[in-house]
Parts: C-alpha cells; sequence; structure tokens
C-alpha cells in the first residue's frame, strides 16, 4: 500500500483534525479538496491550506456575482 495515501487515511480518520466535526484542518496535508468526512456526502477543502482558502473564497464571490447579475 502507498505509504502517502496511509498517511492521509489516518489523517482524514483523526477527529483533531475535523474542527465542529465538519471543518478539515491539517497543516501537513496539502491536498486543497478532500472527501468529506462521510465520504459518500462530497467534497471538503482543507481550512489549514492558504491556497484552498484563496479558491474558495473567489468561488464564493463568483456565486454572489453571478446572483446580483441575475
Amino acid at each position: 500500500m502507498d505509504s502517502g495515501k496511509n498517511e492521509k487515511d489516518c489523517w482524514h480518520k483523526d477527529p483533531p483534525n475535523w474542527k465542529l466535526g465538519i471543518f478539515y484542518y491539517n497543516k501537513e496535508d496539502n491536498r486543497l479538496f478532500l472527501p468529506k468526512r462521510f465520504k459518500a456526502t462530497g467534497w471538503n477543502i482543507n481550512f489549514a491550506n492558504s491556497k484552498s482558502i484563496v479558491l474558495f473564497l473567489g468561488l464564493v464571490l463568483l456565486v454572489i456575482l453571478i446572483s446580483k447579475n441575475i
């Protein structure tokens, strides 16, 4: 088994990496997007990764701009 995948799976399952049980926050994990805590429910972002925060805010801003033009 790939040791990197095993490490990421361990991070994903570690409760301290989930703030309020829904926000993933792990500075060691460089992924921008990862499965939600319950994998079948979609995707989440790593709030400890500054690139994912910028991307998230950009998407929110895009939705706001589009909704104001409708």
